[in-house]
């Protein structure tokens, strides 16, 4: 009777009461301390959109989280369907490569993995208005993982990057920066809800920021870099030196990848590009994407010396320095660069052929 005795005065008016809204989706993850992991693995679902006006429920009620569409790093459970992404759980030792037998990476994945490993894709098509099928889709997924997620996945498990006690401690990572955003112990107030804010923010701008970089800076670098080697005869007979035609190019991934497609038999040794200024570099390339050792560094006789010294010293017109590690130096002209790499290869060979 309360009921329609409510009602009336709305019927009277012509009102009509309207159909319940439908409650925000809702996306549960811990309360308390928070971590780089979670803050990305929200950020990430909310560019879906399903789940772009969620509501973020940090909670380790498991009442609470029953009642969320999708659950991160809580909750002991993975299972897709039910769209539970936790990696506590003793059973769980789930990898890129285990998941998908066509990705190499190996290191256990955080809820960051599981949600990028579930929805990378689409989000990122959905970021740059393109098909999750898309070829550039399916090479940003793998780059925007193996130099971003999952470094944060492997910091949360507790992997360490090498064996043995690191030289120098690494504090300035982007999973360090979100534990900084944490009240400090001694803090009177220890509500974490603002941080945790601040967290998927400082996190989520990272990523888009890498995808963008990626997208519209490292992917076309790859062109110029295929191109640079279906030349490299043309610069010169060694088929050993590399000229690019943009300075400031990212090349090394790009090189040590294409090498292996292209077939090239005869590694690089030099690569030659314009500074700032206009002018030339000769830099050597390295062994491997993470090694300061080259395949061929300059000569000994030239590091460390600069201009006029080391024109003389060299016998080369031009010269503006030549690091005292040999791994790279400078010449006013593309052709003073060039005899730079020219004169340590035949170094080299003539080496080569007395030790023989």
């Amino acid at each position: 009777m309360l009921r329609v005795a409510g009602l009336l005065p709305r019927l009277a008016r012509g009102v009509m009461p309207g159909p319940k809204r439908p409650r925000p989706p809702r996306i549960g993850t811990h309360g308390g301390t928070f971590h780089c992991d979670e803050a990305l693995a929200c950020f990430l679902l909310r560019r879906l959109p399903s789940y772009q006006d969620a509501e973020i429920v940090r909670t380790r009620d498991p009442q609470l989280l029953s009642e969320c569409d999708v659950v991160v790093d809580v909750g002991g459970e993975y299972d897709p369907q039910k769209h539970r992404y936790d990696h506590h759980q003793r059973s769980f030792g789930e990898s890129m490569h285990s998941l998908s037998a066509d990705k190499p990476w190996q290191t256990k994945l955080s809820s960051a993995g599981l949600v990028y490993f579930h929805f990378g894709s689409q989000i990122l098509a959905k970021q740059l208005g393109l098909n999750e099928e898309d070829p550039v889709v399916r090479a940003l997924y793998d780059k925007l993982y193996e130099n971003f997620v999952e470094e944060i996945d492997a910091i949360d498990n507790g992997i360490s990057q090498w064996d043995g006690e690191p030289r120098y401690a690494m504090s300035t990572n982007v999973s360090s920066r979100v534990s900084y955003l944490n009240p400090r112990w001694n803090d009177e107030d220890q509500d974490t809800e603002a941080g945790f804010q601040k967290a998927m923010e400082l996190v989520g701008g990272e990523f888009l920021d890498r995808l963008d970089y990626y997208h519209r800076g490292w992917l076309p670098a790859r062109a110029l870099v295929e191109e640079a080697i279906q030349q490299r005869f043309q610069v010169d007979p060694s088929g050993e030196i590399l000229a690019l035609a943009l300075g400031g190019c990212p090349w090394k991934e790009h090189l040590f990848s294409l090498e292996q497609e292209l077939g090239v038999k005869k590694p690089l040794k030099f690569v030659l590009y314009t500074d700032l200024s206009g002018k030339w570099r000769v830099q050597c390339v390295p062994d491997g994407l993470h090694t300061f050792q080259n395949r061929l560094s300059l000569l000994e006789e030239w590091r460390g010396l600069r201009d006029e010294e080391l024109s003389q010293v060299s016998g080369i017109a031009g010269c503006i320095f030549v690091h005292s590690s040999g791994f790279i130096g400078g010449n006013h002209t593309k052709e003073g660069a060039l005899e730079m790499a020219q004169k340590t290869l035949a170094q080299q060979t003539e080496t080569n052929t007395c030790s023989s």
